[in-house]
């Protein structure tokens, strides 16, 4: 064989520059064109997974309530019992739980498990408007209640105990501590951001599988696998409460209709998150719902709420109704029917 000469060896090692080159370019382009196309996806990705969040629980350009500082508490009358009241309701199972260092009367619960921050966050289910409604008219019992009525409600159902004596020093501190927090809301008037957020109704009925799917993704960490919750270190309450079992609340809570429950998780849960960023879809809130209700609790006897039938709302679990629809569609939906023909019928 011929030896190659210096020039052909040149031009040949040109042309496997060239080579390498062109190669090089065509891996790059390649890589470039992943990237972009990859871009696209997650570009629709985002927007897809942005619009479940359109409806967000609040409108930016709405104010909504503002917190009264417990450094205002020096202005009350006896601030000591305003104070002694936020502390019951932060840490009702220290005083009235089964341990309780001054009665037994709860299931070891806090009334902040479910009035978040002793009854102060935004859309927490807080009580900034209790004093400017109460006393009023409930359907459930069917007469005007007090905010004390309204506070043993809570104990007998929420807590799954016994009521307080109105004159006892605990419920007028628990009375005067929310008061404390409504006293700058005028009377009758309910500020956006109090209470629990009105998520909108599904197209469908709200799914329990589902939301056992949804439980085990988000909500495991805090209330664990079988809804039992994670005592604190005292062992006198709980740090996340149990969300169904003996220890829950029992089926004449207010939590226990589903739509209640499904607006308090929207813009609470899971933990960590705010009203100003959800992180559940409004699916995923009213199928968890569902799924946390179908689970087995304590019961009462609700034999004497809800006197007059009609008063029912929507997504009372439990007939007899004024209208046809089923007790299953009732607890889990659709409510979108059952609410125009309750709508229709007052119409009448």
């Amino acid at each position: 064989m011929k030896k190659i000469d210096n020039k052909s060896r040149t031009s040949l090692n040109n042309l496997l520059k060239i080579i390498v080159w062109l190669l090089g370019s065509s891996v790059f382009l390649v890589i470039a064109a992943m990237f972009y196309f990859i871009g696209i996806f997650n570009s629709k990705t985002e927007n897809a997974a942005s619009k479940t969040f359109e409806k967000k629980p609040y409108k930016p350009e709405k104010p909504v309530w503002k917190l009264i500082s417990m450094d205002a508490v020096v202005h009350e009358p006896d601030p000591e019992l305003v104070k002694y009241g936020r502390e019951l309701i932060a840490n009702t199972a220290y005083y009235l739980g089964p341990k309780g260092k001054v009665a037994q009367q709860t299931n070891g619960m806090n009334c902040q498990n479910c009035h978040l921050d002793a009854g102060s966050r935004v859309w927490g289910n807080n009580y900034g408007a209790v004093a400017s409604t109460y006393p009023k008219f409930r359907e459930r019992s069917g007469s005007k209640e007090s905010i004390v009525k309204r506070v043993n409600d809570c104990l007998e159902r929420s807590l799954n105990g016994r009521g307080l004596d109105s004159n006892s020093r605990e419920m007028r501190a628990m009375v005067s501590y929310i008061k404390f927090l409504g006293q700058l809301v005028p009377k009758d008037s309910i500020p956006n951001g109090t209470g629990i957020w009105k998520l909108k109704y599904l197209n469908r009925a709200a799914d329990p599988t589902k939301g056992q799917i949804a439980y085990e993704q988000k909500c495991v960490s805090c209330h664990g696998l079988n809804g039992e919750g994670v005592k604190n270190t005292e062992g006198f309450g709980y740090t996340y409460p149990p969300l169904w079992g003996e220890h829950s609340y029992n089926i004449g809570a207010g939590l226990f209709r589903l739509s209640r429950l499904a607006g308090y998780i929207k813009t609470n849960m899971p933990y960590g998150v705010s009203y100003e960023k959800p992180q559940l879809s409004d699916e995923e809130a009213w199928d968890i719902a569902a799924y946390i209700n179908s689970r087995p609790r304590p019961t009462k006897d609700l034999s004497k709420d809800w006197p007059k039938v009609s008063g029912k709302p929507i997504d009372h679990p439990f007939g007899p109704y004024s209208d046809n629809y089923s007790e299953e569609q009732h607890k889990f939906g659709p409510f979108k029917p059952i609410d125009d023909f309750k709508k229709a019928q007052k119409m009448k």
